[in-house]
């Protein structure tokens, strides 16, 4: 690991650091932001899918990183500056003091993620889920509770976007996926891998408590809001969550980990 002290926002060297706050959603060629100690800790570990590229850190944080920055593959820059040019380079006050630049795994087909699973699996299902603390919410919840992996459909945010990766403290880069589902078509793969799919909708004549866990299951996971289509949930089994107090919704991440904990727990 060899550090390289960065004197002026416009070094060429951090080039893919700068302004990340107006360019965060644009895209950066299969590459990403990761913000904070936790993530950082995250994506330098043996459990991140995903390979660091860069570090950036202000000057007060190198010490106290050292033992997680040990885990960056060789020839790995860091890159160390003082924390106004560090807010310069990012655009906005970077109070945690921690940027790394990540390349996302190489994409993952349905099917293989799906034979990797074994006879008692549960996998989220996620289908136009546009909010991006929703999005690191269920990625979250999914490596909290032992989810074998996360599918999500072309109608979803970008899972790797900074805020996303930041609400799932990293579980975004340690975490199975598939992306750009056509989610019929997901559904029927599930199907046809024995999975019991399961669309979680206020509509629902059966609640979570009384479906019985075992087994493969999927748990399909919609918008607030319109919630999953009607189209979607008629190819599956629709489940609700018992609620009082007038209630009939959830907010989508705390639905997805009631189900997910129900499985987990009497998996």
């Amino acid at each position: 690991m060899k550090n390289f002290r960065i004197e002026t926002p416009d070094d060429p060297r951090i080039a893919g650091f700068r302004d990340i706050r107006e360019r965060d959603l644009t895209g950066r060629q299969g590459l990403f932001i990761a913000e904070g100690e936790v993530v950082l800790r995250v994506l330098t570990s043996g459990r991140s899918l995903c390979r660091p590229r860069a570090v950036l850190l202000a000057d007060n944080r190198l010490d106290g990183l050292a033992d997680a920055l040990t885990g960056l593959p060789d020839g790995t820059p860091v890159y160390v500056a003082a924390q106004g040019v560090l807010d310069a380079i990012a655009g906005f006050p970077l109070h945690r003091g921690i940027l790394a630049l990540g390349e996302k795994p190489t994409p993952t087909p349905l099917t293989a993620l799906l034979d990797a699973a074994g006879p008692e699996a549960t996998v989220v299902l996620a289908s136009g889920i546009g909010n991006h603390d929703n999005m690191g919410g269920l990625f979250r919840n999914a490596a909290a509770f032992g989810a074998d992996a996360v599918l999500l459909d072309d109608r979803c945010c970008d899972p790797f976007y900074r805020k996303a990766i930041r609400v799932s403290v990293g579980a975004v880069l340690r975490t199975p996926m598939a992306t750009g589902l056509e989610a019929v078509e997901a559904v029927e793969a599930l199907k046809a891998a024995d999975f019991r799919v399961l669309a979680m909708t206020p509509s629902a004549d059966r609640t979570l408590d009384r479906t019985p866990a075992g087994g493969r299951v999927a748990i399909v996971l919609g918008p607030e809001g319109p919630g999953l289509p009607p189209h979607l949930i008629a190819r599956c089994e629709p489940v609700g969550i018992r609620m009082s107090g007038g209630f009939d919704s959830l907010n989508v991440a705390v639905a997805g980990a009631l189900a997910l904990h129900h499985f987990a727990r009497q998996a």
